[in-house]
């Protein structure tokens, strides 16, 4: 065989090869789909604290795991002790000034009633004058002082009626109902939900990282003092979108993680995210922008995918660790295929 013919030779096996492996890759990317788009992300929460003063316990350290209601920090509750004391005392107050109130009103009752006596003792005296006045038994005199002595009376009773109507709305409903002990006591529960606040504790079960908390230093209402991570891993894997056509919740698949090479946990796909921030337009009252793009093949749309590991994880990653995941098929050579796909690919990953 000429050289020529050994070259020619070589090229058509180099254009074979090639048409293979590209044939391969395009099927596999539409059969056992696999990127290297994916990381493990953890729940990330921010530790606020809902009041603010001085911190002066700090019950935790760094990268320390914690469980549900353990104590992470403590803010200094004298402040608030004594607001719970002083509504402690308001509210012994406002049932004193109700003790009073109730003396006031049983007074007021008291002179309503004389007042309402010494009104018809009047009349009636006035009465009898104004018919001894018809008969000239008493002088005009001693008649306008009796009428005046009676309408003075009924004035009294008036502004008795109108003290006793007043001290009523001042003292208000009895019991649980009255205005002042449900102010005060108010005033309590928000004292004692304040005092209990200067105590914060884990919400959850997760890791505290990026601790910068001092003793002495000044928390502030609102504002994120430590960061507690979640110890449940979700994997999120970004599929160009004609890749996931077969993919529902429950598909199968494989991941293995950069920091864990040649590894392979076994996954389920627990959700599809319904769109991207590029399918998302606000009504900012703007003309459309139409995508301008001067390739002639487009870039293809990328979905993201949640998937959920079917077993732990031998070591902990942090959240942001770099995964591949390769989807699987229900045939059993595909599979086969897929598996040695992932384990080649992280490979890759990890020499390089």
């Amino acid at each position: 065989m000429t050289p020529d013919q050994q070259f020619a030779r070589l090229v058509k096996i180099a254009i074979l090869g090639f048409m293979m492996i590209f044939s391969y890759f395009l099927l596999a990317d539409n059969i056992i789909p696999l990127t290297p788009q994916a990381m493990a992300t953890r729940v990330v929460t921010k530790v606020t604290p809902q009041i603010s003063g001085k911190v002066n316990i700090i019950a935790v350290t760094n990268n320390q795991t914690v469980t549900k209601g353990d104590l992470l920090f403590q803010i200094d509750p004298t402040p608030y002790q004594l607001a719970l004391a002083q509504s402690q005392l308001a509210l012994e107050q406002a049932k004193q000034d109700n003790a009073e109130l109730d003396a006031s009103l049983a007074a007021a009752k008291a002179d309503v009633y004389a007042s309402k006596s010494n009104a018809q003792q009047k009349r009636s005296e006035a009465k009898r004058l104004d018919a001894l006045f018809v008969s000239h038994g008493v002088s005009r005199q001693q008649k306008d002082q009796v009428d005046s002595d009676a309408d003075a009376a009924e004035a009294n009773l008036l502004a008795a009626n109108a003290r006793l109507q007043k001290l009523k709305i001042s003292r208000g409903s009895y019991g649980d109902k009255n205005l002042k002990l449900r102010q005060a006591q108010n005033r309590l529960a928000q004292a004692k939900l304040d005092l209990s606040y200067t105590q914060i504790h884990a919400d959850q079960d997760g890791i505290v990282t990026n601790l910068q908390l001092e003793v002495g230093s000044f928390a502030t209402i609102g504002q994120p003092l430590l960061a507690l991570v979640s110890e449940r891993v979700d994997i999120i894997a970004d599929f160009r979108e004609k890749s996931l056509r077969g993919v529902n919740i429950n598909s199968a698949a494989l991941v293995t993680f950069d920091g864990d090479p040649g590894h392979l946990y076994s996954a389920t796909v627990s959700g599809i995210d319904a769109g991207v921030s590029a399918g998302q337009f606000d009504a900012n009252g703007r003309l459309a922008t139409p995508q301008q793009s001067t390739r002639w093949v487009r870039d293809a749309q990328r979905l993201r995918l949640h998937l959920s590991l079917d077993q732990p994880l031998a070591n902990r990653l942090p959240a942001g660790a770099r995964a591949t995941v390769q989807l699987l098929s229900d045939n059993s050579l595909l599979a086969l295929f897929a598996k040695a796909q992932i384990k080649i690919i992280g490979l890759l990953h990890y020499i390089y």
